[in-house]
């Protein structure tokens, strides 16, 4: 999903009005989260964080990565320090190296679970965007990624989501919602 450059100016205008320093891209897994917060990056010139970093593995869910966001992330940029965090590796199965969020104006976190209601208590403005897509076409991205051998990992995840999103409320406290082809959705 790459969003038109009007669809995107009105996103960094967002961003901009709201004096947001922390942007959370948040919504189901292969709705186009990633694609979005690249092209945010890019314009605001911004470093992101990706949740899938975060996780750790499959099992936990989106829970157990706002668990983390919380620690090694927004903790310390609310504190004014510079935040780090550590890597999971999917394929080994366990944390990998640190890595550390360059300073910057704003920063990005994108995935399920960037805007879980941790981030409310967040000092600085934050900016909450939601993208979603049908579970059919968000599979069939993530199997085109994944490889067919992930079914199983994303119809479970698929399910976690949707628990996570529903106690959250997190499609409803979003301040902007697109679909999983760039164009605004209604509230």
């Amino acid at each position: 999903m790459t969003v038109s450059p009007e669809v995107l100016g009105g996103l960094l205008d967002r961003v901009r009005s709201a004096d947001a320093r922390l942007v959370c891209v948040d919504g189901p897994a292969g709705s186009g989260k990633t694609t979005l917060a690249a092209q945010l990056a890019d314009a605001l010139e911004a470093p992101v964080v990706h949740m899938d970093d975060l996780y750790e593995g499959w099992e936990p869910g989106p829970g157990g990565g706002a668990d983390n966001l919380r620690v090694w992330v927004l903790e310390p940029l609310a504190a004014g320090a510079r935040p780090r965090y550590r890597r999971y590796d999917w394929v080994d199965q366990q944390w990998a190296e640190w890595h550390e969020v360059p300073p910057a104006t704003h920063v990005i976190v994108e995935g399920c679970g960037s805007a879980a209601r941790q981030v409310d208590a967040f000092p600085a403005g934050v900016l909450r965007i939601w993208v979603e897509a049908d579970d059919g076409e968000r599979l069939r991205r993530g199997l085109a990624r994944d490889g067919e051998t992930a079914r199983d990992h994303w119809l479970r995840w698929m399910k976690d989501e949707a628990d996570h999103f529903s106690r959250e409320d997190t499609r409803a406290r979003a301040d902007v919602r697109l679909d999983g082809y760039g164009r605004p959705v209604p509230g």
